[in-house]
């Protein structure tokens, strides 16, 4: 029985590489040990058997944009920490071979609130953040909400234009009815709590709030729970 051993010192040795030329291609998931893909240059092993995929490179691997179906109740902290390369939707036809390393140093450029569900955006891209960030204004947000209650006189024309939150005008919004009891909303830069409050003014309850759209990005038919990557010519 051979002594354990790095991963990476291994296929350094088989393969004739440098150690960083080996941890390189671990780490975007180029290799395999009795079959399995393993992503940890430190794992340990000793007579397994350990191959490179033919079509492993050395190229750079690019920061991942990845939407998520975010279910009620849960913080975007505590969702992202739920999900694993299991929950990846079938839906997912960006082509993106998944990797452990995309799932590390996420940010949320465009926060839900807990009480609220559906697309979120998780972003290792600088450029994806600061465009969410930077344009929040300009870009519209689009809602599904279910509500009871009976809607005041006129309550579809206020909501579209003419309520306040928090002291300060909203500005103009589409607001539509979906069904007989679903509110669609088409709003830019909406903050905490204000759909809620715009509800209530007019004298409907939310029942639900879910977000299926940012800018160009629809959330498509994720179940809850579940992520897809964004392939980078889809843009907000």
């Amino acid at each position: 029985m051979n002594e354990p051993v790095r991963l990476s010192k291994r296929l350094a040795a088989l393969i004739g590489c440098s150690r960083s030329e080996a941890e390189q291609y671990i780490e975007n998931g180029w290799v395999s040990v009795d079959g399995a893909v393993v992503e940890e240059p430190h794992y340990k092993v000793t007579d397994e058997i350990v191959s490179l995929d033919p079509a492993a490179n050395l190229d750079a691997v690019q920061p991942a944009t990845m939407l998520l179906n975010k279910p009620e109740g849960l913080s975007v902290d505590l969702a992202l920490q739920q999900i694993s390369l299991d929950s990846r939707s079938a839906d997912d036809t960006s082509g993106i071979r998944a990797l452990k390393r995309h799932f590390r140093k996420l940010t949320c450029p465009a926060g839900l609130e807990s009480d609220s569900c559906g697309l979120v955006v998780l972003t290792q891209d600088w450029r994806v953040s600061r465009r969410l960030i930077e344009d929040t204004l300009t870009i519209e947000q689009e809602y599904v909400v279910e509500v009871s209650g009976e809607v005041i006189e006129n309550g579809l024309a206020l909501l579209n234009h003419g309520l306040s939150v928090g002291g300060w005008p909203v500005p103009p919004c589409k607001v539509s009815w979906q069904s007989e009891n679903r509110l669609r909303f088409a709003i830019k830069a909406p903050q905490p709590g204000q759909l809620r409050a715009m509800c209530a003014q007019v004298g409907l309850t939310p029942l639900t709030i879910k977000r299926i759209r940012i800018g160009r990005i629809s959330m498509g038919k994720m179940s809850v729970g579940q992520w897809r990557y964004l392939p980078v010519n889809e843009r907000f």
